[in-house]
C-alpha cells in the first residue's frame, strides 16, 4: 500500500502579511465587512494588514492582482457587495468580479479570498454582516489565513 498524506491549513496568521481590497459602492455594507476581516486577521496574529478602497466590485480584481504580484503580501481579501437591481447589471458585475478575482489568484499563485456579497436586497446583505448568516468579512479573512497556511505546507 502507498503512503497517504493529509494537508489542511491552520487558522494562525502569525507573521503573515495581508491586503484587504474593499469596494466603496454599498459602503454601508462593505465597511463592516472590511472591519470584520481586519479584526479577524489581527486577532489571529497577522504581522501586517494593508487596506485599499476601490470604487466598486468591478475594480477589485485589478488591485487584488497588483497586491498579489507585489511580493508584499501573502494573501489578499476582496470585500464587496453587489445587490441585485431591476437590470442585468448585477449579473455582469458579480460574474466579472468573481472571474477576475479567480484569474488574479491563479495567475499569481497568491490566495485571494472572495468576500464579495452577491445578494438580492439589503436585508440579505445585513444578514451576512454579523446577522443570521454569519459575518462574511470574517469568513473571507479566515479563508485567506488557512490558504496561506495550507500552501506553505504542501510539497
Amino acid at each position: 500500500m502507498g503512503e497517504f498524506a493529509r494537508y489542511e491549513g491552520e487558522l494562525d496568521a502569525t507573521g503573515m502579511r495581508f491586503a484587504i481590497v474593499a469596494a466603496r459602492f454599498n459602503r454601508d455594507v462593505t465597511e463592516p465587512l472590511c472591519e470584520g476581516a481586519e479584526k479577524m486577521l489581527r486577532d489571529h496574529g497577522a504581522a501586517d494588514v494593508h487596506v485599499a478602497w476601490v470604487p466598486g466590485a468591478f475594480e477589485l480584481p485589478l488591485v487584488a492582482k497588483r497586491f498579489a504580484q507585489s511580493g508584499a503580501v501573502d494573501a489578499v481579501v476582496c470585500i464587496g457587495a453587489v445587490i441585485r437591481g431591476e437590470t442585468p447589471h448585477f449579473e455582469y458585475v458579480a460574474g466579472e468580479c468573481a472571474a477576475g478575482i479567480t484569474h488574479a489568484s491563479l495567475d499569481t499563485g497568491v490566495p485571494i479570498a472572495f468576500g464579495v456579497l452577491t445578494v438580492d436586497d439589503r436585508a440579505q446583505a445585513q444578514e451576512r454582516v454579523g446577522g443570521r448568516e454569519g459575518h462574511k468579512g470574517e469568513e473571507a479573512a479566515a479563508t485567506a489565513i488557512e490558504m496561506v497556511s495550507l500552501l506553505r505546507n504542501l510539497p
